[in-house]
């Protein structure tokens, strides 16, 4: 079993930046990859950032490109997700995910665990 904690949420204006974590606890030897989720209307979960564990390639989705960094530790067994230029469409609960086999990084059914999410809300 792995475990993840999301921390790092918080009300902010919009323009502001803000640093998501996520620890990874438990049973961790064998990781693929890790990412972001949050909810958006007419889908469960929309993919917004994911970093490849062993070689630390990262993708995005189109609308977070330039704004957001995803990054890992490998020895702390963590992932940032660094937000900066934060729009009021950005406000959304965020969840970290961690993925154990090769398959698409982008769909939330790659996916094994979720963590339980931090809000972000992004004010006007």
């Amino acid at each position: 079993q792995v475990q993840l904690v999301e921390s790092g949420g918080g009300l902010v204006q919009a323009g502001a930046s803000l640093r998501l974590s996520c620890a990874a606890s438990g049973r961790t030897l064998r990781r693929f990859a890790m990412g972001w989720f949050r909810p958006v209307p007419g889908k469960e979960r929309e993919f917004v950032a994911a970093v490849y564990w062993s070689g630390g390639g990262t993708l995005y989705t189109d609308s977070v490109k330039g704004r957001f960094t995803i990054s890992r530790d490998y020895g702390k067994n963590t992932v940032t997700l660094q937000m900066n230029s934060l729009k009021p469409e950005d406000t959304a609960i965020y969840f970290c995910a961690s993925a154990t086999a090769p398959r698409n990084v982008a769909v939330t059914t790659t996916y094994d665990y979720w963590g339980q999410g931090t809000q972000v809300t992004v004010s006007s």
